[in-house]
């Protein structure tokens, strides 16, 4: 059996926050806040490295914690590792709790607080 791609479960978590759009950036679906200004995730699926991933903003520090607790799930990205984003590999079973947690986070980097308050008067 072949496993689905979560690509439109990415989406669907990406696409519920504030004022988010999408489009296709270096290849790859990509999603951004702020009127397509900032991106804060993007699906790179299987190009980069062979396994299949998503990269994210982070919030300082979260990239190197969480990359060492557990390397498996978690890695610097190329190109943008530098500043302090996170990838996400997705080649396993994957708790999407905690990726929508870390799409939150990573929204909340790049939001506007106008946006960042919406989404908190939403919970």
């Amino acid at each position: 059996m072949t496993r689905s791609t979560p690509l439109p479960r990415l989406r669907k978590t990406c696409l519920a926050l504030p004022g988010v759009t999408e489009k296709v950036s270096h290849g790859s679906p990509s999603w951004f806040a702020r009127g397509d200004k900032a991106m804060f995730v993007s699906f790179v699926g299987e190009h980069h490295g062979g396994r299949l991933a998503f990269w994210c903003a982070a919030p300082p520090g979260a990239q190197e914690e969480m990359v060492a607790e557990d390397p498996d799930r978690f890695f610097r990205p190329p190109y943008v590792g530098h500043r302090g984003w996170l990838g996400v590999y997705l080649d396993r079973e994957n708790d999407w709790a905690e990726i929508a947690e870390i799409v939150d986070q990573a929204f909340r980097v790049v939001a506007a607080k106008r946006s960042i308050a919406e989404l908190d008067a939403r919970a």
